[in-house]
C-alpha cells in the first residue's frame, strides 16, 4: 500500500505537507516542494512566509492539541516571491497505540477566487455608491408594493419605513393608487414613466417623475421593482408662475375692460362738469374714477403675488374693523346658498401687523372655499360655516370651519398646490394657493385638517408683529 499512498500523495492538485509537534516539515509533494523549495530541517513558518517565530494562530498546533480538524485562509510567499492565497485543512496522524504522531496540512490555491472576490465586493461598493448617493429618491418594492430597499435621499425625504406600502409612505393612502405603474411592471416586465404629487415626512408638497423598471432573478422573473423618482418641484413651479400670469390675464380681461369702460365714463362725467361748471357731475365722476382705479389696482397686486415674489405692504389693521368687512361679504353668499354662517370675534383682540387687502383676500378666499364644499354636499340637509378669530400667545389665529363635502388625505396634501382642485370644472386652483403664499408672506402657516363627509377645518397663524419689526424691538430693548 505504500507505493499507491505516496502517487496519491504527490499528485495531489494542492500542497501537501506532514509536520511534527514542533511544526517541523517531515515530508511534502511535488507541488509543495516545487513552489517552495527543498524542506529538509526546515520548519512551515519558515517556509510559507519566511517567519523566524511560528503564527500566532496555527491550525496544525491546535490539531496537535485537540485531535479536531481545522482550517483557515492564510497567505504564503513563493520561491519567486509572488503572495498566493490559500485555504488550509489540517488532520491528525495516529500511530498502533492511538497517538497523535503528525499532522497532515492541504493547502488550496484560492489566489484567483479572492481575486474575483475582491472584484465582486468593490463591484458592490461602487454600486452601493452610486445608489446611495445619485440625486434622486430609489426603492424597491416587492409584489405586494412594501419597500424593500431605499437609498439615502429617500430616507431622508420619506423616513425609514421599509416594509411600508409605497402609497402609505407616499401618499398617505389606505388603498393601492390607480393605475400603478409597478404593478404594472411586475404584470409585463416594461418600464414606465409617469408624473405624481407626493407628501415627504416633513409635510413637503412634490412634484415628481417617476420611472419603473424591473429586476429579474438567474430564472428571468421579476422579482421586485426599482422605482426612481425625481424632483421636478422647482421646474413645475417656475412653469405655474408663467401660466399663471397667462391664466389670470385671461380670466380677468373682461373684468379690466369693464373697468377701464367704467373709467371712460367717470372722465367724461368729470371733463363734462368741468366744461358746464356742474359740480354735482363733477363730484358723481371724480367718485366713478376713483373707485374704478382702486380696482383697477386691486387686480394689479393680485398679478404680482403670481408674477414675483413681494414684500407685503405692512399696516396697524383692526382685526376687529377685518373680521367684520370680511363677514360682510361672505354673508350674503352663505345667505344665497341657504348655509348659516356664524362669525366669532374675541372681544377687545386689538390690532396685528400685516398687508390688510392680502390677509382679506386670504380670508374670504377659505371662506368661499368652504361655502362651494358645503354646496356641492348632498349628503346633508343642513350646512354651516365657522369663522372664528382669537389670540394665543404671540400669534392670531384665524379659523374656518365647515361640515360639507370634506377631503380625503391625499387630496389635503395637494389643496395648497397651484391649479389643484377638488371642484373639478368648477375650480381654477388658485384660491387656497394664494392663501397659503399670503400666509407664508406674512410668516404665517395655514393647516388643514378634512375627513370625506366630516368637513374642513382651516386653521391660519399670522404673528401679530412681523418678524423684522420684532427683531428691531428686540434690538432696541437690548
Amino acid at each position: 500500500m505504500e507505493l499507491p499512498y505516496k502517487q496519491y500523495f504527490e499528485s495531489m492538485p494542492c500542497y501537501l505537507t506532514v509536520q511534527d509537534r514542533n511544526l517541523r516539515v517531515l515530508d511534502a509533494n511535488r507541488w509543495f516542494k516545487e513552489d517552495f523549495g527543498e524542506i529538509e530541517g526546515r520548519y512551515c513558518y519558515q517556509v510559507y512566509k519566511n517567519r523566524s517565530d511560528k503564527c500566532e494562530v496555527c491550525p496544525v498546533e491546535r490539531t496537535f492539541r485537540d485531535g479536531q480538524r481545522h482550517s483557515s485562509e492564510e497567505q504564503v510567499r513563493c520561491l519567486d516571491g509572488s503572495m498566493v492565497s490559500v485555504i488550509v485543512y489540517t488532520t491528525p496522524i495516529y500511530n498502533d497505540a492511538g497517538e497523535i504522531t503528525a499532522v497532515m496540512e492541504m493547502s488550496t490555491d484560492i489566489t484567483e477566487i479572492k481575486a474575483l472576490q475582491t472584484q465582486l465586493r468593490q463591484s458592490r461598493q461602487l454600486y452601493q455608491t452610486l445608489f446611495e448617493e445619485v440625486p434622486c429618491f430609489i426603492s424597491i418594492q416587492d409584489r405586494d408594493l412594501r419597500i424593500i430597499h431605499a437609498n439615502r435621499l429617500h430616507k431622508e425625504a420619506f423616513g425609514t419605513f421599509l416594509g411600508c406600502k409605497c402609497y402609505e409612505v407616499y401618499k398617505h393612502r389606505n388603498e393601492e393608487c390607480y393605475p400603478c405603474t409597478v404593478r404594472q411592471t411586475f404584470e409585463d416586465g416594461q418600464t414606465y414613466s409617469h408624473e405624481e404629487v407626493v407628501t415627504s415626512i416633513q409635510g413637503k408638497t412634490m412634484n415628481v417623475i417617476v420611472h419603473t423598471t424591473p429586476i429579474r432573478d438567474a430564472n428571468g422573473e421579476i422579482n421586485s421593482v426599482v422605482e426612481m423618482t425625481l424632483d421636478i418641484t422647482q421646474i413645475r413651479q417656475l412653469q405655474d408662475k408663467l401660466t399663471s400670469i397667462g391664466l389670470l390675464i385671461s380670466s380677468i380681461s373682461h373684468g379690466i375692460k369693464g373697468l377701464l369702460n367704467g373709467l371712460n365714463g367717470g372722465i367724461y362725467l368729470v371733463n363734462n362738469g368741468l366744461q358746464k361748471d356742474n359740480r354735482d357731475r363733477l363730484e358723481k365722476g371724480w367718485e366713478i374714477v376713483l373707485r374704478n382705479v382702486s380696482r383697477i389696482r386691486s387686480m394689479v397686486l393680485d398679478i404680482l403675488y403670481y408674477a414675483k415674489d413681494r414684500e407685503p405692504i405692512l399696516d396697524q389693521v383692526s382685526i376687529a374693523e377685518l373680521s367684520s368687512e370680511v363677514c360682510s361679504i361672505i354673508k350674503g353668499k352663505a345667505e344665497e346658498q341657504k348655509i348659516e354662517f356664524i362669525c366669532d370675534t374675541e372681544d377687545n383682540i386689538g390690532d396685528f401687523e400685516v398687508d390688510r387687502q392680502a390677509i382679506r383676500s386670504l380670508l374670504v378666499n377659505l371662506l368661499e372655499n368652504s361655502i362651494d364644499a358645503c354646496r356641492v354636499d348632498k349628503q346633508k340637509s343642513d350646512h354651516q360655516v365657522r369663522f372664528k378669530i382669537s389670540s394665543e400667545e404671540e400669534d392670531i389665529v384665524m379659523i374656518v370651519m365647515d361640515n360639507g363635502i370634506g377631503m380625503e388625505q391625499e387630496t389635503c396634501d395637494k389643496a395648497f398646490s397651484l391649479f389643484f382642485s377638488s371642484k373639478g370644472n368648477e375650480g381654477t386652483g388658485l384660491g387656497l394657493f394664494i392663501a397659503n403664499k399670503i400666509a407664508t408672506t406674512h410668516n404665517g402657516s395655514i393647516h388643514l385638517k378634512s375627513g370625506v363627509n366630516e368637513g374642513s377645518t382651516f386653521t391660519v397663524r399670522i404673528p401679530r408683529l412681523h418678524s423684522t419689526n420684532i427683531e428691531s424691538k428686540t434690538e432696541e430693548q437690548k
